[in-house]
């Protein structure tokens, strides 16, 4: 199947503080130079965010993993788990077409999700709300027909149960996952005929069902409100509104190994940004030992007269990472090509998502050319826009 971006795009992306840490903690679970392989996480977080997966979104990861558009473009695209279009602003409905569900009623599904969201998959219902496609196996087949709802399944469906719980969702309410005949998970439908002195009367849904209802991870989307994942190995109890928050992870205190509290020096960096009010003791961090690197470079509030110049001529440096300067007060070529090796520190420091760039890519070198009124192999490709970086 073609898989193309949606003609229409939004003009940026950015993460939320939240879910930014998370990406970037997300980032150090790999050796340095191998962040591309965070790809697949990112992108996801992302479409968490945005309900989708947009352009802007799809360069924003890129440059924050240090890849270039076009193979963060072949990931989302190839993977369909990845929306390129806008989906439902409540849930994007994936009904399962394969044997098992076929056989099964998984045309009847479809119907319903043709009358009652729209006649055509991936387009939305008249008020927005909702959205639907027909996707290959899903892997319940014991419990079929079902379908993907948000992050979770609904399972032993009918016509009348999907028109139902499309209702519900449509009120606000976040009806019980799982199977929706009654089984507890994918015991035969007659019901339980082995094992029968561990049923618990009290437990009404099996283990991922109960864990996505207790944390809220069904079509709950993750827009920087809830309680952060803040990283892999961190806590894992997600959030929910009015969720007492975890506890801040550990991190190193100052002069203390990495080794001693588990985490890396990295790690440390990415915890630190998303819980930066104690150390490992439980004291507030040391700040006179955490200074920034560097020496501040003189900046501005604005542009001089005449307008900022066009700092995407410097390679290396995207549309995000030329708006981030512009923030940090940096707007001329010959600011950045009078850096010395300390501001230079600085700057490669206080780059949020891109640290490192200056001196990766020498863009005061690159910078001194311009300034100067020259022309860089780069910059000339960049107006002719055939630049790939």
């Amino acid at each position: 199947m073609l898989r193309r971006l949606h003609p229409e795009q939004p003009e940026s992306f950015a993460f939320t503080p939240e879910n930014l840490a998370w990406a970037e903690a997300q980032i150090t679970k790999y050796p340095a130079g191998r962040q591309a392989s965070a790809i697949i996480p990112l992108l996801w977080r992302a479409q968490e965010q945005e309900g989708w997966l947009s352009r802007p979104a799809i360069e924003t990861v890129a440059e924050m993993l240090d890849m270039a558009y076009i193979r963060a473009l072949e990931v989302a695209t190839f993977y369909f788990m990845f929306q390129l279009q806008p989906v439902g602003s409540v849930a994007h409905i994936q009904i399962c077409g394969t044997t098992s569900c076929m056989i099964c009623g998984a045309e009847d599904l479809v119907a319903v999700c043709q009358d009652k969201i729209a006649k055509k998959p991936h387009e939305l219902s008249a008020d927005g709300k909702f959205s639907w496609e027909e996707v290959e196996c899903l892997g319940a087949c014991a419990n079929a027909p079902m379908a993907q709802i948000g992050k979770d399944y609904y399972e032993d469906l009918t016509a009348e149960k999907l028109a139902g719980l499309l209702d519900a969702l449509g009120r606000g309410e976040v009806p019980a996952v799982g199977p929706q005949n009654g089984r507890f998970a994918s015991e035969p439908a007659s019901g339980i005929t082995s094992l029968t002195e561990y049923r618990n009367a009290e437990i009404k849904m099996n283990a991922s069902a109960q864990l996505a209802h207790d944390i809220g991870d069904t079509v709950k989307r993750i827009d920087g409100t809830e309680v952060p994942l803040v990283a892999p190995w961190g806590d894992q109890t997600g959030g929910t509104a009015g969720r007492t928050a975890p506890p801040p992870h550990p991190k190193p205190a100052a002069n203390v190994p990495a080794d001693k509290t588990g985490v890396d020096k990295r790690e440390a960096q990415a915890l630190e940004k998303a819980h930066p009010e104690t150390d490992v003791s439980g004291n507030a961090p040391n700040t006179e030992d955490e200074a920034t690197p560097g020496t501040k470079p003189q900046t501005l509030d604005a542009p001089r007269d005449g307008g900022a110049d066009d700092l995407q001529q410097i390679k290396g440096v995207g549309p995000k990472l030329e708006e981030l300067l512009h923030r940090l007060g940096f707007f001329h070529f010959d600011q950045i090509a009078s850096w010395t090796a300390d501001e230079v520190a600085w700057v490669d420091e206080n780059l949020e998502g891109f640290k490192g760039r200056v001196s990766r890519d020498e863009w005061v070198a690159q910078a001194k050319i311009l300034a100067s009124g020259e022309e860089t192999e780069f910059s000339t490709r960049a107006k002719k826009g055939d630049a790939d970086d």
